[in-house]
């Protein structure tokens, strides 16, 4: 992670301010848009892109401009926070505390689901640690007070990813609970609850999550392999194999085991041009990059960390390529597993989130190699 504190909020609104202005500008003087002249900042999204750090920083500012839920705002999070970008991180988590209610993060309407408000937590412990503001530790002390009191979980111990009372397990769990409790310490809770997701939705022989287990019914209410999906699980126990004591190296083989089935499940279906169907194996479903992106991370993590072999990189210079070349001049990662219910593809602060953590995971790996 680079943490340089130059590397942050500050900077990032002095360059984007201009366009914030002109944004507003455009309410406010409808009928008169013309007299607006746009800064020298202004004009970023007039002009072709000038290379990565260019993309990337569009990307940034369109991520911010994206409205949030609780998942939402944890993601995107977690990518300021492994990018450097402190100060955003750090607002971030305040924003989520300030939407706090009955413990949970995040919350816009009525009590979220645990697993989704939870997905900011190791933003909010880092805030605790770094700025001595009360107000952080408190607020993940009552996040973990829910998920360590609630009745919402399976007679084994699983918390369900829906909201009370509806009684589901989905794949999307891993990325979203775990990393928190792993951050907290708790690396046997959120290794237990890791294999709990595998006991309803894994299938051994695919090497796949199916999406949706309906505890309730005892059967799976959506058997697909979303890619998506698949594409948290790798991501989140990618988090967790860093996080995890050397004291803890048998768990942490399994851990990488775990990551690795998955990446190679999904690699299976991997299409020429660099995307995956947004359930891997049926191919009459839409094409979609985000998958594409998650994978890179998890595997750009995973070989700079040695439990990865470099032969994972081959694949991953196509799927990079692939969501780079998606990126329009306003910062937006076309063709992503979209909004508002991931039936389509379209845009989503996920894909924007993703997007960062790949190439920040890709700049880690080749500084790592000097």
């Amino acid at each position: 992670m680079n943490s340089n504190p130059l590397n942050s909020r500050r900077n990032f609104i002095k360059k984007a301010g201009s366009v914030t202005v002109g944004m507003a500008g455009l309410t406010a003087f409808a009928g008169n848009t013309n007299n607006i002249k746009a800064g020298k900042s202004g004009q970023l999204f007039t002009k072709e892109i000038e290379g990565i750090k260019d993309r990337i920083e569009r990307v940034k500012i369109a991520t911010l401009g994206m409205q949030r839920y609780d998942w939402e705002q944890g993601v995107v999070a977690q990518a300021f926070l492994e990018m450097g970008e402190l100060d955003l991180a750090i607002s971030l988590a305040r924003g989520a505390i300030l939407r706090q209610e009955k413990g949970r993060f995040s919350v816009l309407k009525g009590n979220g689901p645990i697993n989704d408000c939870a997905s900011i937590g190791e933003v909010v412990l880092f805030a605790g640690q770094h700025i001595g503001d009360p107000i952080f530790e408190k607020g993940a002390d009552e996040m973990l007070e829910v998920i360590k009191t609630t009745n919402h979980k399976t007679t084994d111990g699983i918390i369900y990813h829906t909201q009370e009372p509806s009684k589901g397990i989905w794949s999307d769990a891993t990325y979203m609970l775990p990393p928190f409790l792993a951050a907290a310490g708790n690396f046997q809770e959120a290794l237990k609850q890791i294999e709990g997701y595998r006991k309803y939705l894994y299938n051994e022989n695919d090497k796949l999550y199916s999406h949706m287990w309906d505890d309730e019914k005892k059967r799976l209410n959506r058997a697909d392999y979303w890619g998506v999906g698949n594409g948290w699980s790798a991501a989140g126990m990618t988090r967790i194999i860093k996080m995890l004591p050397d004291s803890m190296l048998v768990e942490k083989k399994k851990l990488i085991g775990y990551t690795r089935d998955v990446i190679d499940g999904c690699l299976k279906y991997l299409r020429s041009d660099g995307m995956f169907h947004d359930v891997v194996d049926k191919p009459d479903t839409f094409p979609e990059v985000n998958l594409s992106q998650m994978l890179c991370y998890s595997i750009f993590r995973g070989v700079a960390a040695g439990y990865l072999e470099t032969s994972y990189l081959k694949p991953t210079e196509i799927m990079r390529k692939a969501a780079n070349d998606r990126i329009d001049k306003l910062g937006y990662v076309h063709e992503v597993c979209g909004l508002p219910n991931f039936n389509r593809s379209y845009f989503a602060p996920e894909g924007q989130a993703f997007y960062l953590l790949m190439e920040t995971a890709a700049n880690d790996l080749a500084n790592s190699r000097k």
